[in-house]
């Protein structure tokens, strides 16, 4: 299967950006290279790292861009590690960072990959196949609590006592290893009457698993400071989110850092010493337009949050 994805609010991020022609930029996922490609056609004499930690990935987006030559640096990671790849590249800092945090198509549609509650497939949703963590293991060795907190904080589903509820008394009688099997169980737990509206009544659960499998909300906060750290005055930093749980980080994490002073308002002058590291660019998130939805209806839930390194 090739390697498929529609870049999601593709011209907002260019502008977003703000490219200068000699800067150094980094696409901290870099997926089927969408928004690589539109960057470094904007940069004649300047480079972009491309991060993903999903061989696949790197492999179909470093053929796309091998006409770029050595203005593309394709790199094996998680974008946790920002500060480390961009020091072993040997640049002093760079001029831009888009992190896009949604999933590719590719991987939702690859049933080997199991992510999708659609398609029949082990239980892996590694994003990086080098890594041992897979979904069979949540599923099948996680306590009934730990699963229920997982599928309760990160997929925001309301039945999810009854689910983790249901998982452990279906492993009792044999291992967990498909998504049917798991998609089977999560609708036997959901009652009937609460599955007639709404999404696929799998789809939170799946997302929460997915969410544990790749500690996606944990190197949210870690990966925005280390990437304000690199970036140049005047630098942008853009960052696509997909749903409420990262969008909350992004906009926090951006408030703190550009957050002067914390002293209590009763104090006549400031003592904290504390100084603004960015600007926030947007008040409120970019959203696709109604044309964009209408061909890549995936873009739905794709907020663009955007800051300025002061």
């Amino acid at each position: 299967m090739a390697f498929e994805h529609v870049s999601v609010l593709l011209e907002a991020c260019i502008d977003a950006l703000e490219i200068r022609e000699n800067g150094d930029y980094v696409d901290c996922t870099l997926g089927g290279g969408g928004h690589s490609e539109a960057i470094l056609e904007k940069l004649p004499e300047g480079r972009l790292a491309g991060i993903d930690q999903d061989r696949d990935a790197l492999a179909a987006a470093t053929s796309r861009l091998k006409r770029f030559g050595d203005h593309f640096y394709p790199v094996h990671s998680n974008f946790v590690h920002i500060k480390n790849v961009i020091e072993d590249l040997g640049w002093p800092g760079v001029d831009g960072i888009l992190i896009d945090l949604g999933v590719s198509s590719y991987q939702l549609d690859e049933a080997e990959r199991g992510f999708s509650y659609m398609n029949e497939g082990l239980l892996d949703m590694r994003m990086d196949q080098t890594q041992s963590l897979t979904a069979e293991e949540v599923i099948n060795t996680y306590s009934e609590k730990s699963l229920y907190e997982v599928i309760r904080d990160y997929g925001e589903e309301k039945w999810a006592s009854r689910i983790a509820k249901f998982i452990v008394e279906a492993r009792r009688q044999a291992p967990i290893k498909k998504t049917s099997e798991l998609v089977s169980i999560i609708k036997a737990a959901i009652p009937s009457k609460a599955r007639q509206d709404g999404p696929h009544p799998a789809k939170r659960t799946f997302q929460a698993i997915r969410i544990e499998v790749n500690d996606e909300l944990g190197i949210i906060e870690k990966t925005i400071r280390d990437g304000v750290e690199t970036l140049k005055p005047g630098g942008r930093m853009a960052i696509i989110t997909f749903h409420s749980l990262e969008d909350r980080i992004v906009k926090q994490t951006f408030k703190d850092l550009s957050t002067a002073c914390i002293c209590p308002p009763e104090f006549p002058v400031c003592v904290c010493n504390r100084k603004a590291i960015v600007k926030t660019i947007t008040r409120k998130p970019i959203l696709p337009s109604e044309e964009e939805l209408e061909y890549n209806p995936r873009a739905r839930s794709a907020k663009l949050r955007i800051a300025e390194k002061l």
